[in-house]
């Protein structure tokens, strides 16, 4: 483990880093508590400033520059901003199935999976727990967040809200999950 690699990277990488670091911890507390718990709210509320920040210092992170100081990982940043505002707008409205269903889905597109793949060989991640082009650091990295997205996804107070068991207590078809993000039904 090198911090040289980090302490090397520019201010905005650093600060987007210590955003997504909060945003993965507080993440599954704010999912896995029930809705109506004042610790999911205080959990939620902070996860959601956090990713805020996210999506705001990944903005000002332009590395491999295409179209002006953007490139197509920026597209994910607008998609999970969009997100962002439709699951606290679904909050709002009180519709708390799509707020959880966009909330989760969030959590697995805007964090694990991009956050996976920046333990690549070559990546700042992998620099700093592999050794820089270490295989193992990214297989790692896929083991554990595929082991996470598994727990968020079939947590049974998760299944139920998902829509994968009904009120009984029934499993319903896997087809149910909300693989991608979660946009309303109208």
């Amino acid at each position: 483990m090198s911090i040289d690699v980090l302490s090397a990277a520019p201010v905005a990488i650093q600060i987007h880093l210590v955003f997504v670091t909060i945003s993965i911890l507080m993440g599954p507390f704010a999912l896995l508590r029930g809705r109506k718990d004042v610790w999911h709210k205080a959990f939620g509320y902070l996860w959601v400033a956090a990713m805020f920040g996210v999506v705001g210092t990944s903005l000002f992170i332009s590395e491999t520059p295409m179209l002006g100081p953007f490139s197509p990982i920026h597209i994910l940043s607008v998609i999970t901003l969009a997100s962002l505002i439709y699951a606290l707008r679904a909050a709002l409205r009180r519709d708390f199935g799509a707020h959880g269903r966009a909330m989760r889905a969030l959590y697995a597109q805007a964090l694990i999976i991009p956050g996976v793949f920046t333990f690549l060989p070559g990546r700042r991640m992998n620099g700093l727990f592999g050794g820089g082009q270490d295989m193992a650091a990214f297989w790692v990295a896929a083991i554990v967040g595929t082991l996470v997205m598994a727990g968020i996804w079939f947590h049974p107070a998760l299944s139920r809200a998902v829509g994968l068991q009904d009120g009984a207590g029934r499993q319903k078809s896997w087809r149910r999950i909300p693989l991608f993000f979660a946009w309303p039904k109208r």
